[in-house]
């Protein structure tokens, strides 16, 4: 199994950007706890707060490379029509995955467009979401 696992804007400052609401965690550290539970699973990791550099890494899973993908858009979840719509070219599976309960926080944060084109979404779990999103896709 191939999971491409993109994150979105301000994600690389997790640990340091809001510890109360985000948690202490490092992307790296969900990155390497991901590699060690599992290990028979190739995960490839994308992160940056660009756009249209979401947009290109999404794309190349269209040509076969990946069987499955998770996505945490960030705050692109709430506004990018073009993120979704290039999740939404994809033949794979796709998870939506928000480390906070987004319906819990403003209220600009409680639509995702994204969510629609998706599987499902996971939000509120912290790190834990990306470990469920993990198990569901190989398991699906």
């Amino acid at each position: 199994m191939r999971i491409l696992v993109v994150n979105g804007p301000n994600l690389n400052l997790l640990g340091k950007r809001e510890p109360e609401i985000y948690g202490n965690a490092t992307l790296w550290d969900i990155e390497k706890g991901l590699r060690e539970k599992f290990p028979g699973v190739h995960l490839e990791f994308y992160q940056s707060n660009s756009e249209g550099a979401i947009i290109d890494t999404i794309q190349k899973a269209m040509g076969g490379a990946f069987d499955a993908a998770i996505i945490n858009p960030g705050a692109y979840a709430h506004t990018s029509y073009a993120i979704r719509d290039a999740v939404s070219a994809l033949k794979i599976p796709v998870v939506e995955v928000h480390l906070t309960n987004v319906h819990a926080r403003e209220e600009f944060r409680h639509h995702s467009v994204i969510a629609p084109v998706c599987k499902g979404m996971i939000a509120g779990l912290g790190p834990a979401g990306y470990e469920l999103a993990v198990r569901f896709l190989v398991g699906s």
